[in-house]
């Protein structure tokens, strides 16, 4: 590697020792570094891993120009060849799944299992990918016309853009590149500038994939590196015809109206304020624990984290005291570490947010549980204690998103007032409850139920699988991700209609006879 990733004294090994480590052996190339470039940080300790070089906005324009040309190519290629692409991408992520799980843990802060687990989620979209890649099914329809035959086949349909964000800083990618590749289309991938190590990383095992695979065109798979600047080129080039952008409700306000300006598909998974209702029958054992790790797994940084938690007033008294010792217990600290529950805020900004909506709570009338600095670690990374309040109701900063470990809980009295609770906030991601009464249970899930993308009976809103469409409804964007019937976003329709007949009789009777 090149000078600006060697240790730079003979002390322990730290945080960015063992990130470059892997690296290196993950081969990433030293092209990608470069002394004053943008500083990648690890939120463990907060310091710098390494100097990334960014990418230039000709850069950029250049790569999204060679994933032009290498989808003009690609798509030539049979569905199922192409499938065995992501075949060895899978096999790839497998050998190097504990080096990349270990970088996500370092540059992101996720704890050990939860970097791991994020790994092989990428594993598993690639298993879905080689599968759907001989499954890419039109219809044969049935026509009014005799000796006619009327069908609908799917074609790649160009450059897939992808923004991601840093909670999820490679599989986000994957559910995104392995569909549209299988499909036929090139990737063009913009990652958080918070997380541009894992990306490069993930860069570097498709290159591997790649050359097993042989004949892979260049620019097939490319990564732009930088800020809003370099993410706002890909969201206005002509050349992307479909961008996936995670983030914020905020960023998606922004983006779309750009691609729909230029009648471009977006896939769009925004904010997300999550809730879960907890019925009179709950299990409370089983409540408990999905209430945690929703609430409080990724530091409180997932989009699909439990924000809203409404109790029913028969079993409150019996469930938040609980919930609240297991908030004053749940062990923060270094991700690394062994029995770590809750790692680091990716930084400082995130923790100010925390505070000010803790602030607003309070002054609400809500009741804070836990909450404030964690200083009992190394280094200067950003840890919070996570926070339980019990509010007076839906009000504050209880509408909104705050992307930090707060779980908001309340009491209601009927389904039909927290259904209406459930409801009456801008996002619509994911949604779940907790009961054992059928009637209950099916309500919630019908379409007088919750009006999330994403709705569970007694697990949290946390932790999907790729085997159904990920995403959300309202403010969340609408746009599906991953498994289902997800791969049609990044194919074209066509509905072909053969004559195979000697005469032309017209649809719906239509009579247009002329000499010939």
């Amino acid at each position: 590697m090149t000078a600006s990733l060697k240790p730079v004294s003979s002390a322990p090994a730290s945080v960015a020792d063992e990130a470059r480590a892997i690296l290196a052996r993950l081969g990433v190339p030293d092209s990608a570094f470069a002394p004053g470039g943008r500083p990648a940080r690890s939120p463990i300790t907060g310091e710098v891993i390494a100097h990334v070089r960014e990418t230039t906005p000709d850069e950029a324009k250049a790569a999204i120009g060679r994933a032009d040309a290498a989808f003009k190519a690609w798509r030539k290629i049979p569905a199922p060849r192409r499938g065995e692409f992501i075949r060895l991408l899978g096999e790839e992520l497998r050998a190097t799944k504990d080096d990349l799980g270990r970088l996500v843990t370092l540059e992101a802060g996720k704890i050990v299992s939860e970097g791991l687990g994020e790994v092989q989620e990428m594993i598993d979209i690639c298993d879905f990918a080689v599968g759907l890649s001989r499954q890419l099914y039109g219809l044969t329809i049935a026509t009014e016309r005799a000796d006619h035959r009327m069908m609908e086949t799917w074609h790649p349909v160009g450059v897939c853009g992808v923004i991601s964000a840093f909670n999820f800083p490679v599989a986000v990618w994957s559910w995104n590149a392995a569909l549209a590749l299988v499909c036929g289309d090139s990737v063009v991938w913009k990652p958080s500038e918070k997380t541009l190590l894992t990306a490069l990383a993930t860069h570097a095992i498709v290159e591997r994939a790649a050359k097993r695979f042989g004949g892979v065109p260049e620019g097939l798979c490319e990564v732009i590196l930088g800020g809003r600047e370099i993410g706002e080129i890909l969201v206005e080039d002509h050349r992307v015809p479909v961008l996936s952008a995670t983030g914020s409700t905020a960023m998606g306000r922004q983006v779309g109206p750009k691609l729909a300006e230029r009648f471009a598909r977006a896939i769009l998974e925004l904010g997300g304020n999550n809730a879960a209702i907890v019925a009179p029958s709950a299990d409370l054992d089983l409540a408990l624990r999905g209430i945690a790790f929703a609430a409080m797994g990724t530091a409180g940084q997932r989009c699909t984290t439990l924000r809203r938690l409404f109790v029913h007033e028969s079993v409150y008294d019996s469930l938040v005291p609980r919930l609240a010792k297991v908030y004053g217990s749940v062990k923060i600290g270094d991700p690394r570490e062994t029995g770590t529950l809750v790692g680091p805020l990716i930084d400082q900004a995130a923790f100010d947010g925390m505070e000010r909506a803790l602030d607003e709570a309070r002054a609400a009338g809500g009741k804070v549980h836990g909450g404030g600095r964690y200083t009992d670690v190394a280094g200067d990374g950003v840890y919070a204690r996570p926070a339980l309040v019990e509010m007076p109701g839906q009000t504050g900063p209880v509408t909104r998103e705050t992307f930090a470990p707060i779980l908001y809980v309340m009491r209601y009295s009927s389904f039909d007032e927290v259904i209406e609770l459930h409801n009456a906030v801008g996002a619509g991601l994911s949604s779940s409850i907790f009961t054992l009464n059928m009637r209950e249970a099916e309500a919630f899930i019908s379409a007088t139920g919750s009006d999330c993308g994403i709705a569970n009976v007694n697990i949290g809103p946390s932790g999907a699988e790729i085997g159904g469409a990920f995403g959300g409804e309202k403010e969340t964007g609408g746009g599906r991700e991953s498994g289902s019937d997800s791969w049609k976003a990044y194919m074209r329709r066509a509905t072909n209609t053969v004559n195979y007949g000697n005469t032309l009789p017209l649809a719906q009777g239509v009579k247009f006879d002329v000499d010939a």
